[in-house]
């Protein structure tokens, strides 16, 4: 980072310091010392403003003060997270030695040594306070192979990976369904987005990231997790490498890779996403956005895993039916879903705890966590198995539910009913568990017990009742007395020897009061060394148990989802879906989940309505006022299709739908200042998306396609649009619109149909029903609209007596929309085009344009201009 000094001429404390800024790269620095992680230079600036702490100075470098600031160990935690928060990724510092071993190595004016043992980023974190408990914290990688791009993606804190390549134009479409907190890439690619981090490009080696893969999970070969791709190969090893980076050498929890094909989910680029804000509102956050809606789940791992769901629905038809099945035999049954319910929010997260633990970052906590976890699951399988008729996929669960009895037995046996956080202390290990351990405790409890009587005994021979035996980390045990007192103690045959004098109170020890304080230190430091021992040997076994632990924890993600939608769907009156192979979309009295969950908050209710396209009526053209729902019906629909293909009951009567292998939403838009876009400009960049890769499987919704430009400009973009899809891409399409002229491709589009939400005006004031209904919209009321959204009546008057002029204009002219009657469809109209260019082309390739006389070509020339329609 920028302002670092040289370090020649500095202090061995500051140039060892300088040499871990230089490995930490564009880190943060946090640099041990003692109970502190202190920051310097540049790196102190950045902190002090982000954590509002105090920016100090310490001595001098180059002939200027060092700025500093610092933060306590014990509470390091809280800040990293505001840091990370921030944008900021930190490089931790650790004292690797401590002060006496580094004495005993050079002398007592040795530096104790210090090394980076971690790297702390957005992407790896473990740690429960800096994680959200509710959504996945995915790390991604990415390259380019021959043309193709590979992704690799893992969340560290549950340990899942999956791999998967994609064509560079549907990059942005897979980074945007995984979410990733940070992305690493070869430096210098063309193709990485902003804000991604750059790594050697000799990382992302294919052959190497088979072999990393294979080291890390102790295989030969990697046949058996699935066929992997050199793209996606190459990613991973990518991904391996900066984990092993980040963790200075000890990789996290990572389950064997999963390869993802491109068509299993629902595809979505980043503006449909956004635009039917499935994971965070426009407002940015959770709140107001679909899963908020929908989220039911009891646990930490469910929400996740309802997040996934609904970032990547399905395509495959027997796997939603399978989801669906589940779901509805939890809705039908309230008292075992209640039941279900219960246990599993009794639950710990087990996968992160998991995660923590084969990471070394782990607590006994942590292994409590397992142990309770994989007893709530055991007791869970337990209430299942006497059932009969479980569904499909609810049966291939019931063996990750069990399987564990030895290692819980273990750990109940080896561990407190509420372990610590910190092990530091000890006091995690159970009584009766290890009987020389259990010696320890008693010989310490029986010398704890011997100083209370040393205390009372020496209270007795010195008359003195004030006198206190303490501790402290310097002095360890000791005799206080207050001042006016010590004189008793400080006579030669006392059997008392100054330790200290302070102020108001002088310090004593005694023969008896050191020997019972060695009993008890040696005691205590035993006892430590064993439970530590004990703590690693049960990490080891968490570690050996890893991949089936992790697939309970999946199994119990699974049905916290399952109970979450079929509560959902109780409580909203919704219903199961049926997903076909055809083309159809029949929803019947569809609702918008959010908005409906919003107008109950007030009071109001929700105005269902219903949509039916097929193959002879597949696209809709939407018109009437604005604020009359049109937007609302176009995203609902879109969101039902959404839900229903990630496995849930919808908010609707009924709801039939075919199969959608791509969903496209081009509903609002706003400036994209940082990229020089303007509202239209994005409008187009994602029109011209749709176009060039809806499917006839596809489901679209537009809205208000070229209102950023002129009237005519919009007009006639709109309609080429419309006639596009309509003829081109031949797909199903709500198509919601102000211009009604366009209600005249209804005349020429065989598959399209006109309908409009209905208003009225009473007494001057605009009555919107929300309801759809078949045929054109009369007139779009945008003054009754306009005076509802508060503007002058004075201003509503003089655009009324405009708008009298124009209509009595266009009565006149024919219309804006005049002779466009006769234009040919569309792609009649663009093969019209290029035959006649084509006719052009061939007559200039015959020409032998060296033997041609002026004269000769100056003819030709007049004969092509009046082929080609210009001449005057």
């Amino acid at each position: 980072m920028s302002g670092i000094p040289e370090k020649t001429g500095t202090t061995p404390m500051m140039a060892q310091y300088l040499a871990l800024r230089e490995v930490a790269g564009d880190c943060l620095l946090f640099y041990r010392m003692g109970d502190f992680f202190e920051l310097f230079f540049e790196d102190a600036k950045t902190a002090s403003q982000v954590l509002d702490i105090a920016l100090t100075t310490r001595g001098e470098h180059g002939g200027q003060p060092i700025p500093m600031c610092g933060v306590p160990v014990h509470a390091a935690e809280g800040y990293l997270a505001r840091l990370i928060k921030a944008g900021c990724r930190v490089a931790i510092a650790e004292q690797t030695e401590t002060p006496a071993e580094a004495k005993k190595r050079g002398g007592s004016k040795a530096l104790v040594t210090r090394d980076i043992v971690r790297f702390v980023t957005a992407g790896t974190l473990t740690e429960e306070s800096l994680l959200e408990p509710r959504r996945a914290n995915v790390l991604a990688a990415a390259c380019e192979l021959r043309g193709v791009v590979g992704v690799a993606a893992c969340d560290i804190s549950t340990g899942r990976m999956e791999l998967e390549e994609c064509p560079p134009d549907r990059l942005g479409a897979a980074l945007a369904r995984l979410g990733a907190r940070e992305l690493v890439v070869p430096e210098g690619w063309e193709l990485a987005p902003d804000g991604a981090i750059p790594r050697s490009g000799h990382e992302f080696s294919s052959d190497g990231g088979d072999e990393r893969l294979k080291l890390v999970h102790g295989v030969a070969t990697l046949d058996g997790f699935g066929t992997f791709t050199r793209a996606m190969l190459a990613a991973a090893g990518g991904l391996i490498a900066y984990l092993d980076h980040v963790g200075r050498g000890k990789l996290p929890l990572l389950l064997p890779p999963e390869a993802r094909s491109g068509d299993a989910a629902l595809a979505m680029d980043e503006a449909t996403r956004a635009s039917l804000e499935i994971l965070e509102s426009s407002q940015g956050g959770r709140k107001g956005s679909l899963v908020e809606a929908i989220d039911r789940c009891v646990t930490g791992a469910g929400a996740r895993q309802l997040a996934e769901d609904l970032s990547a629905p399905l395509t495959d038809r027997h796997a939603i039916a399978e989801r669906l099945e589940l779901v509805e035999w939890l809705h039908d049954d309230a008292l075992l879903r209640e039941d279900m319910r219960a246990a599993l929010r009794a639950l710990p997260d087990v996968g992160r705890a998991l995660g923590r633990v084969v990471a070394g970052r782990g607590s006994p906590r942590d292994l409590g966590q397992l142990r309770d976890g994989l007893s709530g699951a055991r007791r869970i399988g337990e209430r299942l198995a006497p059932m009969v008729g479980l569904p499909v996929l609810l049966d291939r669960l019931m063996p990750d539910l069990g399987g564990h009895a030895a290692l819980v037995d273990h750990f109940a046996r080896a561990l407190v009913e509420t372990p610590p956080t910190e092990r530091g202390q000890g006091g995690y290990i159970a009584s009766g568990y290890d009987a020389a351990l259990d010696e320890l405790r008693v010989t310490s409890g029986n010398a704890r017990r011997a100083i209370a009587a040393l205390e009372a005994k020496y209270r007795e021979q010195t008359g003195v009742a004030a006198l206190k035996i303490k501790h402290n980390n310097v002095l360890g045990y000791f005799i206080e007395v207050p001042q006016r007192h010590a004189d008793k103690l400080l006579e030669p045959d006392s059997g008392f020897s100054h330790r200290q004098t302070m102020a108001g109170a002088m310090r004593f020890n005694a023969l008896a009061l050191h020997e019972e304080a060695s009993r008890i230190t040696e005691a205590g430091a035993h006892a430590l060394a064993a439970e530590e021992a004990h703590f690693e040997g049960l990490v080891a076994q968490a570690v050996a148990a890893r991949h089936a632990i992790a697939r309970t924890a999946a199994a119990l993600a699974r049905i916290d989802v399952a109970a979450g939608q079929a509560e959902r769907a109780a409580e909203g009156g919704w219903t199961r879906p049926v997903v076909v192979d055809g083309i159809s979309l029949d929803i019947e009295g569809g609702r918008h989940p959010v908005v409906e969950a919003a107008l109950k908050v007030q009071g109001e209710r929700f105005v269902a309505n219903d949509c039916r396209l097929a193959s002879h009526d597949r696209l809709w053209l939407i018109g009437g006022p604005n604020m009359g729902g049109k937007s609302t019906f176009l995203r609902q629909n879109a969101l039902i299709v959404l839900l229903a293909q990630a496995g849930g009951f919808v908010p609707a009567k009924s709801a039939r739908i075919g199969m959608v292998d791509r969903l496209f939403s081009r509903v609002g838009a706003s400036d994209n200042l940082a990229r020089g876009r303007s509202t239209f400009m994005v409008e187009m960049v994602e029109t011209a998306a749709i176009l060039a890769q809806a499917t006839d499987r596809s489901f679209v919704i537009l809205d208000e396609v070229g209102r950023g430009t002129s009237t005519y400009d919009g007009l006639a973009l709109a309609w080429a649009v419309a006639e596009a899809v309509h003829e081109t891409n031949r797909c199903r399409c709500l198509f919601a619109t102000h211009y009604h002229e366009m209600a005249r491709l209804g005349e020429t589009c065989e598959a399209l149909s006109l309908h409009h939400v209905r208003a009225r005006e009473w007494k001057g004031d605009l009555v919107l029903l929300h309801e759809l209904a078949e045929g054109p919209a009369d007139r779009s009321y945008g003054l009754a609209v306009a005076r509802l959204a508060g503007v002058p009546p004075k201003v509503i008057s003089r655009a009324k007596s405009v708008l009298e002029k124009l209509e009595k204009g266009r009565a006149e002219t024919g219309g804006l929309a005049a002779g466009l009657g006769d234009l040919p469809l569309f792609a009649a109209a663009q093969d019209a085009h290029e035959e006649q260019c084509d006719a052009l082309r061939d007559k200039l390739r015959d020409m032998d344009i060296d033997a041609l006389s002026p004269r000769d070509a100056l003819e030709i020339l007049y004969d092509l201009k009046r082929e080609a329609g210009t001449e005057s």
